[in-house]
This record gives C-alpha cells, sequence and structure tokens, in this order.
C-alpha cells in the first residue's frame, strides 16, 4: 500500500482534532471508558491487562505545570501515580523521567507524562527504557500524530515552551487518540525490534 500524501495525513490530523475538539471545552463524549482496563503486550511477550493508571512526574521546571495537570486527569477518571518532584528546588529530570517510564514499562501505569523545562531531555531518558516510546508533543498535531502513527505510550511536555491551556488540550487529545495499526504497526513492530537487537 502506496504512503499517504502530505495533504492526506493533514486531513486526517484535522478530522481528529475535530473529532476530539469537544475535549477542549470539556465534552469527554469522544474519550475511551479511562474505567475500562486494556491488554497489552508485556516486554516479555505476555497479554497482561493494566488499568488507565497514568505515571506523572516533572522536574523543578515541570512542577507548576504538573500540579496544574493531575486535578484534569482525575476529572477525566484517570488514576494517578505521581512520581515527583514536589517542589520547585532544583532536581535532575532524569530521576524523574527514568521513574515515569519505568512505571510503564512493568505495566503498573498505563500510560505516562513528564514535564521538564523543554521536554527534550526527559523524552530522551524514557526512550532509553525497554518497551517505551516516548514523544515530546508541542503541539495538537503533534500530539495526535505521536498516538496515530507511534503508538507513544510516554508523553513529554516543555513546560517553559507551551502555555497551560496548551498543556491541557496536548493532554487531552493525547489521552484520546487512537493508535492507527495498519502500515503504522509495521513501522513501530520495526522499532521495537531496534530496540531488541540491543537489548541484553
Amino acid at each position: 500500500m502506496n504512503d499517504r500524501s502530505e495533504e492526506e495525513i493533514h486531513q486526517i490530523v484535522h478530522k481528529v482534532l475535530d473529532q476530539y475538539s469537544g475535549l477542549l471545552t470539556g465534552n469527554l463524549a469522544g474519550i475511551e471508558n479511562p474505567h475500562k482496563s486494556e491488554t497489552v503486550l508485556s516486554p516479555n511477550n505476555q497479554n497482561v491487562s493494566i488499568p488507565k493508571v497514568i505515571a506523572i512526574g516533572a522536574d523543578h521546571g515541570g512542577f507548576e505545570l504538573k500540579e496544574i495537570l493531575k486535578p484534569d486527569l482525575v476529572a477525566l477518571g484517570y488514576s494517578i501515580i505521581d512520581v515527583g518532584t514536589n517542589s520547585k528546588d532544583s532536581v535532575d529530570y532524569p530521576d524523574f523521567a527514568f521513574e515515569v517510564a519505568k512505571l510503564v514499562s512493568t505495566g503498573k501505569a498505563w500510560r505516562g507524562i513528564m514535564i521538564d523545562g523543554a521536554g527534550i531531555g526527559s523524552c530522551i531518558v524514557a526512550n532509553k527504557v525497554p518497551g517505551i516510546r516516548a514523544g515530546m508533543a508541542y503541539d495538537y498535531s503533534s500530539a495526535v500524530n505521536s498516538r496515530e502513527h507511534n503508538d507513544t505510550n510516554v508523553l513529554t511536555l516543555g513546560a517553559g515552551l507551551i502555555g497551560i491551556n496548551l498543556a491541557k488540550q496536548i493532554v487531552k487529545v493525547w489521552l484520546s487518540t487512537v493508535f492507527g495499526g495498519a502500515r503504522h504497526q509495521r513501522r513501530v513492530d520495526k522499532i521495537m525490534t531496534v530496540e531488541r537487537m540491543y537489548s541484553k
């Protein structure tokens, strides 16, 4: 099957955004039931059922945004595991990004959200953890694309780069966008094959 043109991809992205535009005004009709469990393939290739628990973490640069996002996640029906940090005192983002990614990788969390100043460093750290496909999102399209095309399970945000309202909208659409499968599944499988080549 030939890949879709760039114009077709843009149309798909806009269609998805339209579909979930109600999320931005508080209409939750487009969200999957967050109380349901999801059956996933664990890193050791066993089917496991995990509840929709969100692991969330931040460094000092992302602490305030983390605290702002937590009530929204609870309002959407998700359970939260907050790995810290718990103040604006200076800390190292790799410590918290690793904790978020580890909870997702081991099946203790359904997905993870990590916030630092730019989102880039935490994305790099999370992607070092087996089974993690972390993506940094900075607008609607990148959030949708990371889920639909890459089946990301960790979202990283740059608190210094995006505002509060945009961050809330990114989180909502990222949590509700379904993986597209088909040709995207083939590509995700290839990503995971590369990971396994370097696993011990």
